[in-house]
Formats: structure tokens, C-alpha cells, sequence
């Protein structure tokens, strides 16, 4: 904190004898769940617009019947319509296997880790560099949303 008291909160100071090591190895592991979290996004995404093109199929299959194909609106529907993404899966079930398996052991880790290992303060790494790059004084530069 700057001695004017312009500096991080509390919450995102470094915790007394924590080593620079510990503090870049958290950032490196917080780094790393934000990209899982990234990636858990597009999975997210691509739940949505294949089940947003499933259910466009049931106008497809309506549109061909009325169109006078009943044999590829039957085709459509039962080959395409309803069909598992990989086998046994719609992918609500690998959005949960992918939670289960993989994003929410990680993202426990990590949060145990910060606990463990730096008091429960996240975002040390980053705090710490924001305070390297502001500009002390400058009402752009605050270290916190009440200064």
C-alpha cells in the first residue's frame, strides 16, 4: 500500500512471509482455471446451438412433409432428430460429465489451494501487478472501486 493509503484492500494483499514463488505459482494455477472456465464456456455454447439445432429440425421435418418428401421428412427424423452427439451422450450429459470429471474438481483445488496456502486471498499475482503499472494519484489509476 502507497503512503497515502491509495493501495489494494485488504483481501488482495499479500499475506506477511508469503514468498514471491507461492504468489506467481497461485497466479500460474488461477491462470489456468480461467481458461478451463473459458473452455467450460464453449462447451456451454456448443450445448445450446446443438440443441437450438435439434429443435430447428422439427420444422424441417414439418417443412419436407409439406413440401411433398415425406421420405427424406422420415429420414431426418429418425437418423438426425433426437441423435446422440457421441455415443450414449446428448450434450447436457457431456456438460456434466465435463463439470464432474474435470471443472469442478479443478476449480476446488484451486480455490483450496488459495485458502491453504495464502489465506483465502485470490488474485495476489494480479493485484500486485496492477500496483506495479497504476499511476498513483491519477483518478484513472485507483487501486480500489472506493478511492
Amino acid at each position: 500500500m502507497t503512503s497515502n493509503g491509495d493501495g489494494p484492500d485488504r483481501a488482495h494483499q499479500r499475506p506477511h512471509g508469503l514468498s514471491d514463488k507461492t504468489v506467481e505459482a497461485l497466479g500460474s494455477l488461477s491462470k489456468a482455471l480461467e481458461t478451463t472456465e473459458h473452455a467450460r464456456g464453449l462447451l456451454y455454447g456448443f450445448h445450446r446451438l446443438t440443441g437450438s439445432a435439434d429443435l430447428e429440425l422439427d420444422r424441417a421435418v414439418r417443412l419436407l412433409r409439406e413440401a411433398g418428401h415425406p421420405e427424406w421428412a422420415e429420414r431426418v427424423r429418425t437418423q438426425v432428430l433426437g441423435r446422440n452427439v457421441i455415443p450414449g451422450h446428448w450434450t447436457f450429459q457431456v456438460v456434466e460429465a465435463y463439470d464432474e470429471t474435470y471443472y469442478g474438481p479443478f476449480r476446488d483445488l484451486e480455490r483450496a489451494a488459495v485458502a491453504e496456502l495464502a489465506d483465502g486471498r485470490s488474485h495476489l499475482y494480479e493485484a500486485e501487478l496492477k500496483e506495479a503499472r497504476r499511476t498513483v494519484g491519477h483518478p484513472d489509476h485507483t487501486a480500489r472501486p472506493d478511492t
